[in-house]
């Protein structure tokens, strides 16, 4: 059946790094663009970047400009996230998603997003 599983998330001090994974399978992958969203305790879930099906486009938010970056490997079924100087306020749950329809473009609204992961949690603190 259809999953998506994020891995890599963890305990970071400030400035650090972290790649986040996030693994699919049952479907076809190199049709859909994907997604990372975050959600903070009381605060809203957030779109952080994302990716089209074949990796050539992609978008961020600008929170995350310049320190995150999206890649994917079609071959292998998995987007990445890059995450460096890692800051306290990127603490949250970090969760992959399926756009909603093939070859869609990427956008940050998760109301586009149809399939989601468990996610994984990103903790930056000293």
């Amino acid at each position: 059946q259809l999953q998506l599983v994020e891995s890599g998330g963890s305990l970071v001090q400030p400035g650090g790094s972290l790649r986040l994974s996030c693994a699919a399978s049952g479907f076809s992958f190199n049709y859909y663009a994907i997604g990372w969203f975050r959600q903070a305790p009381g605060k809203e879930r957030e779109g952080v970047s994302c990716i089209s099906n074949t990796g050539g486009g992609t978008n961020y938010a600008d929170s995350v400009k310049g320190r995150f970056t999206i890649s994917r490997d079609n071959a292998n079924n998995t987007v990445y996230l890059q995450m460096n100087s890692l800051q306290p306020e990127d603490t949250a749950i970090y969760f992959c998603a399926r756009r909603r329809g093939p070859l869609r473009p990427c956008v940050l609204s998760g109301h586009d997003y149809e399939y989601w992961g468990q996610g994984t949690q990103v903790t930056v603190s000293p």
